[in-house]
């Protein structure tokens, strides 16, 4: 689809139906997007006067007769889209968690619009002459830190972008810009149905043995509610382990589970075969970086992160991966023997990938008396939530929760709370979205309705997404120990948004490197082990029984067990984005029938290609990756674990008796010197101003067992 042409510099900006719910700022609390008034039809000319207002903006800037200063161009480019940003934050939380074909085929119009509009932005020369001229008087100016450091990440965004570029490239540039925005959005829409096209359809109710009758019952509404012919429906996660082949004792089963799994996108249905989509994007990417002056989109991307280099990454990762990868064969020996000692196989049964979980959770529950049907009774997602993550968050912050009933969110069973200060005063709303449905992407992520800014006066509006499978009415949601995580884990990205303490925008909460962003994420994970939070939140759904201390202490040091076969899958998928995002463009294969065959081979020089422990994502279903948003960043997970094991070190030094670190000095400082930050600074200061050293790799190396 041809981009959207430019519209007329001098063009007035088209006025908005003013019956437009978008037309006006939401007068409800925080700002929250009034989600019951917002129809499909009112996207699209709402995202038109939007993109027109602000063109109007930027080029009111550009051809500004005075010269530049903070106010005239920084606050002017920090004030503008307004409308814009209104409808797309709605929109966009639509497209990921609702979907639906009406919101697909928008999405799929606007995708070119909106990167034509990114580019009239980023390469405009008469706009970056002002940046520059402010650049150059900035010795004189006398700027505060953040002003400073918004300026410095103007200029260097605008000179990533092109803006410095000939014509005759500018104009490719333009066109790969457009094309690929457009293969993103498609393959992620395809990714999605790939998902919902590999559900596996059970209708002999035996095959389903080891599932307990919570479970049994979810994929019988699940063949409901998907109008299947079948009893029971299991529906895929994103990831390639789908959490049910640790539960299930029909080995046939497990095996076409994990193959429906697997073999998404690629080449199962022509509507959900995303290896031509991806190889293409590869290639283009390829090209956009070269034309840049990058040897391939890796090194584009590492040069805007904490790791600045490619070559940086790989040792990383190569650091990682033979540790990894011999530790998950030793447990792949061990799981091998209690195989061979099931009277239920037969003589000479080799392990196979689909097995793996299930008989690594024997062994969990074999050594040390521990599996997902013991714990799933004590870990209620109210309960958790309640006395886990927001306990552990007024614990270190003084915040409060108060669900608010009145305020309606985009879609049933969408929970809104206000987050308050420790005195009482308002900080945010907190948005809480966890349950799987039709047409909503897979996985786990945290996004914002509202960033905070006090150039504009907003406060954060964040909301977390799951995908939990939802219980029969009236019956709780009983989680794993893994989603509990999850449910940290996002709250860690909340809470990164909450918190933020910054003048402009662009610099606000979670807005900083890719390869930072998991930090605080992966740090709040740990208080789900910390026995004050974990006391309150693991208790039985029924008797309210706290978990019994011996089961407790078997799941805590049971946390630890795997972590080769845990590392080895995730390595495998940063690996691979890292193997397609090398490349030349002469060098991405053409042919889909390839991608498999270049999967395996980059496993392979990788050091991780173990057959019985595929990566976490395959290429065909990485939406991380070829979805956009962590193309050439998977590793960011990992890089960002060094970060938060040696936090986790910090945090240890800091305990006041016993509490491990869970006390309102630590956590007021952990807030000030880093959540509260943003990117208004080198985020890597932000952690030695913390920690007051830089980061330490051997607490990570020691967590996850990987020491040579």
């Amino acid at each position: 689809m041809a981009a959207m042409p430019d519209a007329p510099a001098t063009a007035a900006a088209p006025r908005l139906d003013p019956t437009n719910p978008f037309a006006q700022p939401s007068a409800l609390p925080y700002g929250l997007p009034d989600f019951a008034a917002v129809q499909t039809e009112h996207f699209r000319p709402a995202i038109a006067a939007g993109l027109d207002a602000q063109r109007a903006e930027w080029e009111a800037v550009a051809t500004d007769p005075a010269l530049p200063d903070v106010e005239n161009t920084l606050e002017a480019l920090e004030r503008s889209g307004d409308l814009l940003h209104r409808v797309l934050v709605v929109f966009h939380t639509l497209a990921s968690s609702v979907g639906g074909d009406e919101i697909d085929e928008i999405e799929t119009d606007i995708a070119p619009q909106l990167a034509a509009h990114s580019d009239a932005f980023w390469l405009d020369r008469n706009l970056f002459a002002r940046i520059e001229s402010l650049t150059n008087a900035a010795p004189l100016l006398d700027l505060d830190a953040e002003t400073g450091w918004l300026l410095q990440e103007y200029r260097k965004n605008f000179v990533r972008a092109g803006v410095q570029l000939g014509d005759a490239d500018t104009e490719r540039l333009k066109e790969l810009n457009s094309r690929l925005v457009t293969l993103e959005t498609e393959f992620s829409q395809r990714v999605v149905k790939a998902m919902e096209a590999g559900a596996v359809a059970v209708t002999d109710p035996a095959r389903l043995a080891g599932l307990d009758d919570g479970t049994l019952a979810a994929l019988a509404r699940s063949a409901k509610d998907r109008d299947s012919h079948a009893g029971h429906l299991i529906t895929l996660g994103l990831p390639t382990q789908q959490p049910l082949l640790a539960q299930l004792d029909d080995a046939g089963l497990r095996a076409e589970l994990l193959a429906a799994s697997q073999d998404r996108g690629a080449g199962v249905d022509d509507a959900s075969d995303t290896r031509a989509t991806l190889l293409e994007i590869a290639r283009l990417r390829a090209e956009r970086a070269r034309l840049l002056g990058y040897e391939h989109h890796g090194a584009y991307v590492a040069e805007n992160a904490t790791a600045a280099t490619s070559t940086a990454v790989n040792e990383r990762l190569a650091r990682l991966a033979g540790p990894a990868a011999r530790n998950a064969e030793k447990e792949a020996d061990e799981l091998q023997e209690m195989l061979d000692a099931d009277p239920s196989v037969a003589d000479g049964t080799a392990l196979q990938a689909a097995d793996w979980t299930n008989y690594a959770e024997k062994v969990r529950r074999d050594r040390y008396g521990v599996d997902d049907a013991v714990l799933r009774p004590y870990l209620d997602l109210d309960r958790v939530l309640a006395d886990g993550v927001f306990f552990a968050a007024n614990q270190l912050y003084g915040l409060t929760f108060h669900e608010r009933a009145d305020l309606a969110g985009y879609t049933p069973g969408v929970r809104i709370w206000e987050v308050r200060e420790e005195d009482g005063t308002g900080l945010g709303l907190f948005v809480g979205d966890y349950y799987a449905r039709s047409g909503k992407r897979g996985g786990a992520w945290m996004h914002h309705l509202c960033n905070q800014s006090h150039l504009l006066g907003r406060h954060p509006v964040v909301v977390n997404n799951l995908n939990l499978t939802a219980p029969p009415e009236g019956e709780p949601t009983l989680l794993t120990w893994d989603e509990v995580r999850t449910c940290f884990h996002e709250f860690g990205h909340a809470l990164h948004g909450l918190f933020s303490d910054v003048r402009y925008p662009t610099l606000s909460g979670t807005s900083v490197p890719r390869d930072f962003v998991e930090y605080p994420s992966q740090v709040n994970e740990m208080w789900m082990a910390n026995p004050a939070v974990v006391e309150r939140f693991a208790r039985h759904h029924v008797t309210g029984e706290p978990m019994p201390a011996e089961l407790l202490a078997k799941v805590l040091a049971v946390a630890e067990y795997g972590e080769g076969f845990a590392t080895t899958e995730y390595l495998g998928a940063a690996l691979l984005d890292q193997a397609w995002h090398q490349l030349t463009p002469e060098e991405v294969p053409t042919d889909p029938e390839e991608v498999t065959a270049f999967e395996r081979t980059a496993l392979a020089n990788a050091g991780v290609g173990l057959e019985l422990v595929p990566p976490r994502y395959r290429s065909t279903y990485f939406n991380h990756t070829f979805g956009g948003g962590y193309d050439a960043g998977y590793y960011s997970y990992i890089w960002s674990e060094v970060l938060d094991a040696d936090t986790s070190v910090w945090f240890a030094e800091a305990q006041i008796a016993g509490d491990g670190g869970l006390n309102r000095l630590a956590g007021q400082k952990f807030r000030d010197k880093l959540l509260s930050r943003g990117n208004a600074q080198d985020p890597l200061q932000s952690f030695r101003d913390l920690t007051g050293r830089d980061p330490r790799i051997e607490p990570l190396l020691a967590r996850r067992g990987l020491q040579d």
